[in-house]
């Protein structure tokens, strides 16, 4: 399951997608659109900064902008740098391995090499979609689906 953080980092995310190349969208404007708290906001951007994934600027015409192109942020990305891993378990993590306490050893244990097999199409899929991809949602969208 996808932390709140995770899910408020894909829709600000989303929305500085949406205004690409229009200039720094102020953080108000970002957490009202969006319905995320401010406060966690700041920190969430901040860390997508740090990251590399968005730039700020300070100042009565600030705000923040995606600092790469959304085509080449994917959905794996976000939720890496904010959950730290795809994995469902600790044992199939692949940059934080961990074993699973009370568990068999991973040679003998058929859960991790299920969970393995998860994590990896879990990667190809989130990994192959992008915030190019994921358009604004429309009524109209809800009506095809039902």
């Amino acid at each position: 399951m996808l932390s709140q953080k995770t899910r408020y980092a894909i829709r600000a995310l989303q929305h500085l997608a949406d205004h690409y190349g229009k200039g720094p969208i102020p953080l108000a404007d970002i957490a009202e659109t969006q319905n995320i708290p401010a406060k966690f906001l700041t920190v969430i951007l901040s860390e997508m900064s740090r990251e590399g994934l968005v730039a700020t600027q300070r100042g009565r015409d600030g705000g923040y902008w995606l600092a790469l192109a959304p085509v080449d942020i994917s959905y794996g990305d976000i939720v890496r740098l904010t959950r730290g891993s795809l994995a469902l378990v600790p044992c199939a993590s692949r940059f934080a391995h961990e074993t699973c306490k009370n568990c068999l050893p991973e040679s003998e244990c058929r859960l991790h090499r299920v969970m393995l097999r998860v994590r990896d199409e879990t990667a190809k899929v989130l990994d192959g979609i992008s915030l190019a991809e994921s358009f604004p949602f429309h009524q109209e969208d809800e009506e095809k689906i039902a």
